[in-house]
């Protein structure tokens, strides 16, 4: 049977009012699925032609106004672009938010890594404001299963946003407010743990034919200017693909991706020409100890280059691996050298020094907490 392409304008009836324009639209994956509440909107009284539903009965999770309907895709997507936006526009950001967050368990066994506190900030609300304060305001999850108090986080609350009224809370009303409007958030499932590459993958129908940065939920840069926004002031400059880097001890190479580089002329130091990237490389084969800090604008080539790209030795799709196709195939990689300090808050002890100095930024905090540690007497029972 001869697979239509959809072509329909569809209004998904979730909290965010999102509309979308769909044209040419088919999985980066074969049998990748997504999940649509929605409704078709003008004359179309039916679904969307060429979406073959799995499920085509009423969700109980949804108002019964609202179908759920679950697609699958058997062809790569083909870009196309409805948007008016140019190659040379970055509008959409990707944060990854599928891992299991295995190090903080058991923490981490019903809460999703992304949502524990840095003070009285879940740790992924500090990455989606600096994707606010770069521009970026429409913005993609991509999770997994029991991850949804990351998009219940920047939902409305009816009933909370009553209850604070109620009780003349209005701090904390404007408060949760304006994490709920900040941004427009859009979330798509990661069905199986395939690594990095695969996620970013996953996200090819959200971002289209259109250049898109990323953020890695378990970094925080803390700078005067965002490190996303570093990064667009340079794609400004130099389109084309571009890293976040920051140099390492050689001694943990072994924990990032590195880039190899040349320098490049009038930068300063600042800009440099990537020639490859090793993820995750021994100290003896690392080409430098500049890491990549979980912080990139990507060119919508990067989804062919990830389709080629075969599973490593634990089965996993890495994205090191499709930047170096991109490299091998002739297209621009760059690397900035980000300005700022940077906190891995999927890590124990980096979370902690990230919740302390976070701390003593804090406005209303901060005086106090400083001052408790002044005075704070530390046994020392070390041998």
């Amino acid at each position: 049977m001869a697979k239509k392409v959809a072509k329909a304008r569809l209004r998904v009836q979730s909290s965010y009012n999102l509309l979308t324009e769909w044209g040419s639209l088919s999985a980066p994956l074969k049998n990748s699925r997504l999940t649509l509440c929605c409704s078709i909107v003008g004359s179309a009284a039916r679904k969307p032609t060429g979406l073959w539903p799995l499920n085509d009965s009423p969700s109980t999770h949804h108002p019964a106004r609202q179908k759920c309907y679950d697609f699958t895709f058997d062809q790569p997507r083909k870009p196309c672009n409805n948007s008016k936006a140019s190659m040379s526009t970055v509008r959409k950001g990707v944060i990854p938010a599928a891992g299991l967050g295995t190090r903080f368990l058991p923490a981490t066994k019903a809460i999703p890594k992304e949502m524990l506190p840095i003070v009285d900030k879940p740790t992924i609300q500090y990455v989606v404001e600096e994707a606010v304060d770069s521009g970026l305001k429409d913005i993609l999850f991509i999770t997994s299963r029991g991850k949804s108090a990351i998009e219940n986080h920047f939902d409305s609350d009816f009933m909370l946003n009553y209850i604070l009224d109620k009780r003349a809370k209005k701090d904390l009303l404007e408060t949760v407010r304006r994490v709920a409007e900040m941004v427009s958030v859009t979330s798509v499932r990661q069905k199986e743990p395939l690594g990095l590459g695969h996620a970013v993958l996953v996200s090819e129908p959200f971002v289209g034919d259109e250049p898109f940065g990323v953020f890695l939920g378990d970094d925080i840069i803390e700078s005067e200017t965002p490190a996303m926004q570093q990064l667009l002031d340079v794609f400004g400059r130099n389109p084309g693909s571009i890293l976040g880097v920051q140099e390492i001890e050689p001694a943990a190479v072994s924990r990032y991706g590195i880039v190899k580089t040349i320098p490049m002329d009038g930068s300063a130091g600042s800009l440099l020409r990537v020639i490859d990237v090793v993820e995750k490389p021994s100290l003896s084969e690392a080409p430098s100890n500049l890491a990549i800090m979980g912080r990139y604008i990507l060119m919508p080539e990067i989804f062919q280059s990830l389709r080629k790209t075969t599973t490593g030795a634990i089965g996993e799709i890495q994205l090191t691996d499709g930047i170096r196709g991109l490299i091998e195939r002739g297209y621009p990689v760059f690397a900035h050298r980000l300005h700022g300090r940077r906190y891995d808050a999927g890590d124990k002890l980096e979370h902690l020094i990230a919740t302390v100095e976070l701390a003593l930024k804090h406005e209303e905090l901060g005086p106090a907490f400083r001052d408790y540690l002044l005075h704070l007497k530390l046994e020392d029972d070390r041998p």
